[in-house]
């Protein structure tokens, strides 16, 4: 197929890109550009795309593609909570729009990277696709609208799936520092200290990076009937741990390091234990990694790459980084490029 990632040089798309050339599909790429240098290492895999705001992409973007895979967001809940007006305006209205020039373009499958936060406070209980949403932050309602949005684009030649990504984790050329396991393997490589800021108890589903990316290319291919407007939640119960688990499987990791619970933050609402055996009997996907592997995996990257205390807190942290291209004046408050985005 020929296949349309948006967001091809963030933390998934750097994964996915290469697994679904590997596959045999052509991948073009649409980017802002935000995130195309920070880099731990060397990344030669980028695609042909266009450097393009989601907001503006046009329906001569979309002729002659087969699949859209719409990775491109504001990526977590505290980048949306720095701007929710911002976050609803690409994440939701833009996202739905892509999806109805995509559908006017006569593309025929547009796979959707929504989230597992959607549940929100769910508890203790395993939730699967068809328990109640409740996102309790403007990134996890932007995933809600669209998911609605565009299920009702549906028809016999457009074909939308939703999949509800775990939290990731997991190496990747272009690495985030702001998601559960990368943060904690990050702190205990740099500074000795697993640091847990909450009480330690919410639960959390985790997915590898490489694991998302072959559940969106088993989406690709599946038949339509099977997928069509649905939503799969992605991941596997063995990784449905705490805060405090996962800090655990990482002192286990890293040699020396100690954990400290500080419970600064208190008891974080965002607590949801999750079912994911709709994609194994649908797809027949199963999650691959689990989370001492991918801090083992995590480990062995960060040491050997050379990751420094000012990549890693300031290049590799969504919020941090895109404060700094705001204060630089490459990007406006509605977070439209002013100039081209900064390197370094």
């Amino acid at each position: 197929m020929r296949v349309l990632v948006t967001g091809h040089q963030g933390y998934l798309g750097t994964v996915m890109v290469p697994i679904l050339r590997a596959a045999g599909h052509e991948v073009i790429g649409l980017d802002t550009g935000w995130f195309a240098d920070c880099l731990l290492g060397e990344f030669a895999g980028d695609p042909v795309g266009l450097r393009l705001d989601l907001r503006s992409v046009g329906i001569e973007d979309l002729r002659g593609i087969d699949a859209v895979v719409h990775l491109a967001a504001l990526s977590n809940d505290p980048l949306g909570a720095l701007a929710p007006e911002v976050t609803h305006e690409i994440n939701h209205r833009a996202s739905v729009r892509l999806a109805r020039l995509a559908k006017e373009a006569g593309v025929s499958r547009f796979l959707y990277a929504s989230t597992c936060s959607v549940y929100g406070a769910a508890g203790d209980e395993l939730v699967t696709e068809s328990a109640p949403l409740r996102p309790i932050t403007p990134y996890a309602e932007s995933k809600v609208r669209v998911e609605d949005d565009v299920a009702a684009l549906a028809d016999d030649h457009f074909v939308p799936v939703f999949l509800r990504n775990a939290t990731a984790f997991g190496f990747s050329p272009r690495p985030r520092a702001d998601i559960v396991l990368n943060n904690l393997v990050g702190h205990a490589v740099l500074t000795g200290v697993v640091k847990v800021l909450s009480d330690g108890t919410p639960w959390r589903p985790l997915v590898h990076a490489r694991d998302i990316a072959a559940a969106f290319e088993r989406c690709l291919t599946a038949p339509a009937s099977a997928v069509a407007g649905r939503a799969f939640n992605i991941g596997t119960e063995r990784n449905n741990l705490t805060v405090a688990e996962i800090a655990e499987s990482v002192v286990a990791t890293v040699p020396g390091s100690r954990l400290l619970v500080t419970g600064e933050t208190g008891a974080d609402p965002r607590s949801y234990r999750v079912d994911f055996s709709a994609a194994r009997a649908v797809l027949g996907f199963e999650a691959q990694w689990s989370v001492p592997d991918g801090a083992a995996e995590l480990y062995r990257e960060y040491t050997e790459r050379g990751l420094t205390q000012d990549a890693f807190f300031q290049r590799f942290t969504r919020l941090t980084w895109l404060q700094r291209l705001r204060a630089s004046g490459a990007l406006d408050p509605r977070l439209c490029a002013v100039t081209a985005p900064a390197t370094g």
